[in-house]
């Protein structure tokens, strides 16, 4: 089945793959939105001749009208432009892949239009899990993940009717740049030590994460909305290879897995086609040159965002977007330089330990939750 879509952040990893794979299939391009990168958005628009293009940033907006003025593409800016790309009629099909809590409101607009969900952006599942599945389920939306693990996990789970048969989700982690060393070589890590991910091509805050292991807490978390799975029925195990993306384990002992090549293609493919499959642009797995499949526990002492992120999900309500919003102002000062590799956890426990949590929230609550978590974050390096 070929989709029409509207591709929210077209300028980052997943966004750009998600092009190729809609070139290489044949689905066509409705809308795509940037937050800054007029360039890269003309050079977008000019190949696949969207409706719609949107810069966030008003000033890159700007430019991005002068670039495309020729085209015939309409140009928006900020939230508006985003929330109209993500409710666009003539798409079918919204690619939600903006980075941290910004997705949200796009989310759920999309929701709200019954669009089928390509979900890259975990943090709206982190944060607002509990509200964004129960308006999916109202408004008939399909959310189908992109996360190579979750999209394993979703793969392994067709065919499976009776969710009760269900005993695990094992999540996989590839460990990060940094996995075995101690809290005593951590605390030397620099921000382009930590920006070489050994086996994936990703974005600078997701591969900071991923050197953290708060990326695969966070993966925890949104399994947890997702597949309506308790968090004692969740594990998260290491394995470097990156080659199994996740299992499912049943009552009677069997465990499926999705094995794959570390390549995104695939995921985002999948969420576009489901429940079809068709040739794409994925690098196929040649099993005759994998390497031995290892998996180990993870360290959460060592690496504290993960046991934060467990401790939050046990948690609930607001703490787990306390947690997120607390991790994306840290990362982002660590990326400036102006915190340590060590400072993202300390700063996050500060605003877990500072910040009060709600039961039930609403979705104002989790947005002042968030908001609170980064000025907490920001004032400790001040």
């Amino acid at each position: 089945m070929k989709r029409t879509l509207s591709i929210l952040g077209s300028s980052g990893s997943i966004g750009r793959q998600t092009l190729k794979v809609a070139e290489s299939c044949g689905h066509k391009v409705a809308a795509l939105t940037v937050n800054r990168n007029a360039e890269l958005a003309e050079v977008q628009a000019r190949r696949f001749r969207p409706r719609l293009a949107v810069a966030v940033d008003e000033h890159s907006a700007a430019d991005l009208r002068v670039r495309l003025a020729d085209t015939g593409v309409r140009v928006l800016s900020g939230q508006e432009g985003l929330l109209e790309a993500a409710s666009l009629p003539e798409a079918d099909t919204v690619v939600a892949a903006i980075v941290g809590i910004a997705g949200l409101c796009p989310t759920l607009a999309a929701i709200d239009c019954g669009k089928r969900i390509a979900l890259a952006n975990k943090e709206t599942l982190v944060c607002a899990g509990e509200l964004v599945m129960a308006r999916a389920e109202e408004k008939r939306a399909e959310i189908v993940p992109v996360d190579s693990e979750h999209s394993a996990i979703f793969q392994c789970l067709q065919g499976c009717g009776d969710r009760g048969e269900v005993r695990r989700l094992i999540i996989t982690a590839s460990g990060g740049p940094f996995y075995g060393k101690n809290r005593e070589e951590l605390a030397l890590v620099t921000r382009e030590q930590a920006l070489k991910h050994p086996n994936w091509a990703m974005g600078a805050k997701i591969t900071i994460d991923s050197a953290t292991l708060m990326n695969k807490g966070l993966e925890f978390i949104e399994a947890m909305r997702l597949y309506a799975m308790p968090p004692e029925h969740i594990q998260v195990v290491v394995h470097r290879e990156s080659i199994v993306h996740s299992l499912v384990e049943f009552e009677d002992g069997a465990i499926l897995a999705q094995l794959g090549s570390a390549d995104m293609c695939l995921p985002i493919q999948y969420a576009l086609t489901w429940p079809e499959r068709t040739a794409g642009p994925a690098k196929p797995l040649d099993l005759l040159s994998c390497p031995p499949l290892t998996f180990q526990k993870p360290d959460p002492e060592t690496f504290r965002c993960l046991g934060l992120a467990l401790e939050c999900a046990q948690r609930g309500g607001t703490a787990t977007a306390i947690l997120n919003g607390a991790n994306e102002a840290a990362v982002e000062l660590f990326l400036e330089d102006k915190v340590s590799f060590l400072d993202i956890p300390r700063l996050v426990e500060e605003a877990l330990d500072r910040v009060p949590v709600l039961d039930s929230p609403g979705l104002g609550d989790i947005f002042n939750a968030d908001h609170a978590a980064r000025e907490t974050v920001y004032k400790s390096v001040r």
